[in-house]
């Protein structure tokens, strides 16, 4: 479980393939706080660490979450959103992430608000996903609040500290991103369709 508050911007050391898996080996400013087994959001992925070395920790990514997220296209010196799991009695700054990536969308406008910037990203809406504004969405493993909601895309406006201290800065129109949707607002749907 995740809050969608960002951490740290993890790099890309290393990506080895094996089988239909690769391992991706990551540095961050919190390494040396990592244990083998722990679940961390990469962009919002949860992976598992399976080694540290030194300032180093890897992780391991299915075909599954290879098929369905943007990892698959991270290239070595690449910067990832992090996160480690919240810890029970936390405050819960976001919203309640699960660090399961429902789809992935792209960037199809970025506005300088001067101030800000407003991005405008499309999805399938073949998924059945939804948004509602003012509601929370994930991007890149990131807790947004939705501005404009549409059936097929959303805006969420970024202040500069979320834009400097995430990956947002480097995204540019057609950008991949992760997205997962709100929780609650995935079980009303559900619950909705079946009635």
């Amino acid at each position: 479980m995740f809050t969608g508050i960002i951490e740290d911007l993890g790099e890309l050391i290393k990506k080895e393939k094996e089988g239909d898996n690769v391992h991706f080996t990551f540095s961050c400013s919190f390494t040396n706080e990592l244990r083998i087994d722990q679940s961390i959001a990469h962009n919002g992925i949860c992976l598992t660490v399976v080694d540290i070395d030194g300032e180093k920790y890897t992780v391991t990514a299915i075909d599954e979450t290879l098929k369905k997220t943007n990892i698959r296209k991270l290239k070595i010196g690449d910067k990832i959103n992090l996160e480690r799991c919240m810890k029970l009695g936390a405050r819960l700054d976001g919203h309640i992430v699960q660090g399961h990536v429902d789809q992935t969308g792209y960037i199809d406008e970025i506005k300088n608000e001067e101030g800000s910037w407003k991005f405008y990203i499309k999805y399938d809406s073949s998924q059945s996903n939804i948004t509602v504004e003012k509601g929370s969405v994930t991007v890149n493993g990131t807790s947004l609040t939705v501005v404009d909601s549409g059936h097929d895309f959303f805006s969420v406006c970024i202040i500069p500290y979320t834009y400097h201290h995430t990956n947002f800065q480097y995204l540019i129109k057609g950008s991949e991103v992760n997205l997962e949707f709100d929780i609650i607002g995935k079980y009303l749907t559900k619950l909705y369709r079946m009635y």
